[in-house]
């Protein structure tokens, strides 16, 4: 009996062995794919543009004179 209780508990210890290894390798090809995806992620921030960055000064004045306008419409439907 004390056998077979041997051979059991080295059964299980072998396939832990084998599952931790396994976890090892998964995390190190996660960890590669992470550091992958920072990268890209790092070169599509450093390639954007601020949205008003694109627009010039006059037609930023004009949007920002738009957006006060439509402001003060709400301000005065809500105050009816």
């Amino acid at each position: 009996m004390n056998e077979l209780h041997k051979e059991t508990f080295q059964n299980l210890l072998e396939q832990i062995r084998v599952q931790v290894q396994q976890l090892k390798k998964q995390n190190r090809d996660l960890s590669k794919e992470n550091q992958r995806l920072r990268l890209k992620l790092n070169d599509v921030h450093k390639s954007q543009t601020d949205i008003f960055s694109s627009i010039s000064e006059s037609e930023r004045i004009a949007m920002k004179h738009h957006v006060t306008g439509l402001i003060e419409k709400i301000d005065r439907h809500l105050d009816e």
